[in-house]
């Protein structure tokens, strides 16, 4: 499993420095993407898309008007940290104190080091173990091929966003606790896409089904898959959670947006359906993301022993 990344929005239109900024973005674990064209209409469009983003790169004198658009993106989106490049300052010397405040940090192409340093502590504030990405994935992959038995799936490189975008008309949440961690699993996706599969897959008798069958669906693909994760990562001794702090969500489907009351990254999956007798259909993905907002140990986490590992020890033979 590659390490876990996360995409920013890349608005900078100094072709000159493309491949150089390309390079850095790829060595921090970056993936950048571009608008098409550099109207602010357009760059809006993007943001208020279902595009998961871990931040904003911005050019100064982007489209000629670089601290426009970023008075107006950070009206919009203010939890996406912005970056921004300038020509000649690496600071936000000179500027409005208002508009200063709208940046994580300035720099320029001479001090990149310093910008490392910013999004280490801005994007990839938190460390996720490699064992648990890759379980999850597997996992989870392993539970979509058990309900939708007629489909590749596909998963994508596990990334980190800022933002609080909701993909989709439904999503399934369960709470996730353990000694090292609490907070919330996701699913999210597209209701008519989803339910076309389920529909297809159940043939002529699934002709009529609607929104309910496929809630059945998700909520066995969230219990599955959080009965693996605490199968493999809950141990027997988590205590009791009833007493501790909770916060509150908030959840505003006009907008698609939903606050679990932090500003910590979360960690993203999507995986992709395709049907193997339908190959012109449209891909289906089916979004998944953990918060750990009200606990977060990474030192503390340990995978639990298969019964393979148990016997390879010792600590169990085979009957």
């Amino acid at each position: 499993m590659p390490q876990v990344v996360s995409k920013v929005l890349v608005l900078d239109d100094a072709d000159a420095h493309f491949d150089s900024l390309k390079a850095f973005y790829e060595e921090c674990g970056l993936v950048g993407i571009r608008p098409q064209q550099t109207g602010a209409a357009n760059v809006m469009a993007i943001l208020k898309s279902n595009v998961d983003l871990g931040g904003i790169m911005l050019y100064e004198n982007f489209g000629g008007k670089g601290l426009e658009l970023a008075r107006e993106i950070h009206a919009s989106r203010p939890e996406l940290p912005i970056f921004l490049r300038r020509d000649a300052i690496s600071s936000v010397a000179g500027l409005h104190e208002k508009d200063a405040g709208m940046f994580r940090c300035a720099y320029t192409l001479a001090d990149l080091q310093q910008l490392r340093a910013t999004l280490d502590s801005s994007i990839f504030s938190r460390v996720y173990p490699n064992d648990l990405v890759r379980g999850i994935s597997e996992f989870t992959r392993n539970s979509l091929q058990s309900l939708f038995s007629g489909c590749d799936i596909d998963i994508e490189t596990p990334y980190l966003v800022k933002d609080r975008i909701i993909y989709g008309e439904v999503f399934t949440m369960i709470s996730i606790e353990s000694h090292w961690c609490r907070g919330y699993m996701m699913f999210q996706t597209a209701e008519e896409a989803v339910l076309g599969l389920i529909r297809r897959a159940a043939g002529k008798e699934g002709a009529n089904w609607t929104f309910r069958e496929l809630n059945n669906v998700l909520g066995e693909l969230t219990n599955l898959v959080w009965g693996s994760f605490k199968n493999r990562y809950v141990g027997h001794d988590n205590g009791n959670h009833n007493l501790q702090t909770q916060v509150p969500i908030i959840i505003n489907h006009r907008s698609s947006y939903i606050s679990f009351g932090s500003e910590d990254p979360q960690l993203c999956f999507k995986y992709v359906l395709r049907e193997r007798n339908r190959p012109d259909a449209i891909p289906v993905p089916i979004f998944q993301r953990f918060v750990f907002n009200l606990n977060w140990s990474p030192e503390a986490f340990r995978e639990n022993p298969s019964i393979e590992t148990l016997v390879e020890s010792g600590e169990l033979e085979l009957f």
